[in-house]
């Protein structure tokens, strides 16, 4: 399994400034030391940068967030933009789409192309955004809520599609716009919500294992909690050709604060990535959805769209029944 070094990751933070003089007064100048040699590790061609380094800083909006103090969007937002830098990505190559929820905010706290959508909807427009535009590197960012539920239905055939995205859901496991109601992730007996006092009764929605199911080529889980390691996941979910589905567990202090618990309670998945679709459903069984990394990758066709040529017959075809047509719509109107 190959993921970017840490060492290669620190490269992405701003250099510390000495603070030491270059010569000292009456002492003669040390010898400028040979620069160093390029890193072995080059950005991948379909992600490559035209300019030679590029920071996190400069991914990041003049916008400051409205996230309430300690929630975990703020650590996904960090390590998505050492990611961008990472990768050494130029802003104007890279779109952010996003649909309804405080996660959703994030294409506005970014210095890159960004859509914020209609509810749910982020994944078809983030889909004819990268057919139209194929060289632009599309992230599709959302919550569980947003994904999972008035989404779900495009979450499945974005899946099952392939197109080379990267979506990333930040699970909180509640609506916390709306001030706290349950989510398809919440645990059937949480009861902290007035919509649900007794609890919702409804199992949980499994995103892992349905991904898997629809047929997503790429799956992982991270915590906005450990910036470093989520960091890594999202460059190789990025460099991923296909669909990759990055499940962020991102803690909502606000109206979930047990979930501060969550840093005890994750741990590194025990397994390499699965391959193999049986592995890994396998392997989905036993989850006990806080393991992090990367669960499942695979290669397989990534989803291109095109446009066929229209020849002279397909032409006559289209006149003859635009005229058949013309003729049913003056019968009817009649």
């Amino acid at each position: 399994m190959h993921e970017p070094s840490d060492q290669s990751l620190e490269a992405a933070s701003p250099p510390r400034p000495s603070g030491k003089p270059q010569a000292q007064r009456g002492k003669q100048a040390q010898p400028t030391p040979p620069a160093r040699e390029p890193s072995a590790r080059q950005p991948s061609p379909r992600h490559r940068a035209s300019i030679p380094s590029l920071r996190a800083q400069i991914y990041k909006s003049h916008i400051k967030p409205v996230w309430c103090p300690g929630c975990g969007h703020f650590g996904v937002l960090a390590a998505l933009t050492k990611t961008l830098a990472h990768l050494e990505l130029p802003p104007e190559r890279v779109a952010v789409v996003s649909g309804i929820g405080c996660s959703s905010r994030l294409p506005a706290y970014l210095a890159v192309h960004g859509f914020h959508g209609l509810h749910g909807r982020a994944l078809p427009l983030a889909a004819g955004l990268k057919s139209a535009r194929p060289e632009l590197t599309v992230i599709v960012a959302g919550g569980d809520g947003d994904g999972f539920s008035i989404g779900g239905n495009h979450f499945l055939h974005a899946c099952r599609r392939n197109q080379d995205l990267t979506y990333i859901v930040m699970d909180n496991e509640v609506y916390g716009m709306t001030k706290g109601q349950a989510s398809p992730t919440t645990q059937p007996d949480w009861c902290r919500s007035k919509l649900t006092p007794q609890g919702t009764g409804i199992r949980r929605f499994q995103p892992a294992a349905i991904a898997l199911a629809a047929g997503a080529s790429f799956i992982a889980r991270g915590f906005a909690g450990a910036p470093a390691g989520l960091t890594r996941l999202l460059a190789a979910a990025i460099e991923h050709p296909g669909f990759a589905f990055v499940h962020v567990l991102s803690p909502c202090r606000t109206f979930r604060p047990e979930q501060q618990h969550w840093k005890q309670q994750v741990h590194p998945c025990e397994l390499e990535p699965a391959q193999d679709l049986a592995q890994a459903a396998a392997l989905m069984q036993r989850d006990d959805g806080m393991a992090l990394g990367i669960l499942f990758r695979q290669r397989i066709p990534v989803y291109a769209a095109g446009v066929a040529p229209i020849t002279e017959q397909a032409l006559r075809q289209i006149a003859a029944h635009s005229g058949a047509l013309a003729e049913i719509e003056a019968e009817l109107c009649r």
